[in-house]
């Protein structure tokens, strides 16, 4: 009788042991298994479980293997012989998570060894030699993650030592925003701006970029939205001080001494990367900053998303789940992706509520927005008003603060300049405007009742 071999022991596991393909699955890579086949029946047990949340059964796996138009008439008999072969008999459970994890490891060293072998002969042109050390530090720290929890009573001290030490934060350069967030944003966090069309989602974050690349930090934006060029453009006006519709005209010698300047004045960089609209998600992004990492020595600090309604979910297709689930799922993964990484998402989310602006109060729509507070750890409205325009303001209102109590500071004014993209402090006085419940605090009003109404229909839809 044949010795079932180690990656033919994995399949099956995955196939009958949902415990250890939920432990296991964010390690395994299809790269990693040799023959085709067992690649294409483990990436069809995966698909399946990204997308039902539940792994396939062998007649499952079996008809969606006949349904693939990729498969030569071998690979699909081999692929179909040996999930045949998949039975659900017993191993046992701590021997199998540590001879998966070893088998991962050799195969990511070994993957990783014959990439820089290529790399170093030449034969990838795109990745520097100076990227072998990395892609050989990556794979040697494939590990399956053994921290189970923090123990209250036997890591108190740890916990004391965590209350006291100073948070590294991504700082705005709007005061009233440090003020209210403790000094700026906090790794790991999601972060919110809620607006309705024109009112200025883009320019807050354009500007927000701007300033976290001048005080030295790493900055990738992503858009969903408008060109890499545009947002650009955007960041140009704002950093350089010239209305949006004059750079085009500033002498090309001009132009190029003032980012120049910007650069010489700071340790940090900026990205910028466009993807069309709805077809991108969490993965991607994640794939981008492995490219980045590889291919430009590029770890961001913080991290754009323009904008949330309009990036895609990993888990759903739009058209198959509601809006409220499915933005709400986009937000989960933004989080998620900060968590991972380490460093602040900011993002923003489009509303259609006519308070807000917007001239199309459509249901659906509206409960896009709705879905987001319980995921979002700072979350705020941007509004304007025709007296405010004139006034050359924005109000700002704080709807979810993990940071701090929404008491202080609830509702204030910044200046706005759009023809420049530029946010800045006002005056104390200033910042105090009086604006009357009849202007503004009626559409707030609504926002708050909106969500409680929305979150139950939500709930009876999903």
């Amino acid at each position: 009788m044949a010795i079932e071999r180690i990656e033919e022991t994995i399949l099956r596991n995955l196939l009958f042991n949902e415990e250890y393909y939920r432990k296991v699955v964010p390690f395994l890579k299809s790269e990693y298994y040799e023959n085709y086949h067992e690649k294409i029946i483990f990436e069809e047990i995966a698909d399946f479980a990204a997308k039902y949340d539940k792994i396939p059964t062998k007649e499952v796996l079996t008809i969606n293997l006949q349904n693939r138009n990729d498969l030569t008439d071998d690979a699909f008999q081999d692929s179909v012989q040996t999930v045949q072969r998949l039975t659900d008999e017993w191993v046992d459970y701590e021997w199998l998570l540590d001879a998966t994890e070893k088998w991962c490891q050799d195969r990511a060293i070994y993957l990783a060894l014959m990439r820089s072998i290529q790399i170093a002969d030449g034969g990838d042109k795109k990745i520097s030699k100076d990227a072998i050390p990395g892609i050989l530090q990556e794979a040697l720290a494939v590990s399956f993650d053994e921290h189970i929890g923090h123990s209250y009573t036997e890591q108190a001290e740890e916990r004391y030592d965590f209350y006291h030490r100073k948070e590294e934060k991504v700082p705005f350069d709007l005061e009233k925003f440090n003020f209210i967030t403790k000094g700026g944003l906090s790794n790991k966090t999601l972060n919110v701006a809620l607006a309705g069309t024109g009112v200025g989602k883009s320019l807050f974050m354009c500007h927000c970029a701007g300033a976290a690349l001048t005080q030295g930090y790493n900055v990738l934006y992503i858009t969903c939205e408008m060109a890499e060029e545009k947002i650009a453009e955007r960041i140009d006006a704002n950093l350089l001080n010239v209305p949006v519709k004059d750079i085009v005209d500033l002498p090309e010698v001009l132009f190029t001494s003032k980012v120049n300047e910007i650069a010489r004045k700071t340790q940090g960089k900026l990205i910028i990367k466009e993807y069309p609209t709805a077809s991108a998600h969490a993965g991607h992004f994640k794939a981008l900053l492995s490219d980045l990492k590889l291919k430009k020595d590029f770890k961001p600090d913080i991290i754009f998303v323009d904008y949330l309604n309009i990036c895609a979910s990993v888990r759903y297709k739009g058209a198959i789940v509601n809006s409220y689930t499915y933005v709400k799922a986009i937000a989960e993964e933004l989080r998620g992706l900060a968590v991972e990484i380490g460093v602040p998402i900011v993002s923003a989310t489009q509303t259609t509520r006519s308070g807000f602006g917007n001239s199309d109060p459509d249901l659906t729509d509206t409960s896009e927005s709705f879905g987001l507070p319980a995921t979002a750890d700072f979350m705020f409205a941007l509004i304007s008003t025709e007296e405010l325009e004139q006034q050359g303001r924005i109000m700002v209102k704080q709807l979810k603060n993990r940071y701090s109590d929404l008491v202080t500071s609830r509702k204030f004014m910044v200046g706005i300049d759009r023809s420049k993209m530029k946010l800045y402090d006002v005056a104390d006085s200033a910042s105090e405007i009086n604006i009357s419940d009849e202007d503004t605090g009626e559409q707030l009003s609504q926002f708050a009742e909106s969500q409680n109404r929305l979150s139950k229909f939500a709930e009876w839809n999903v």
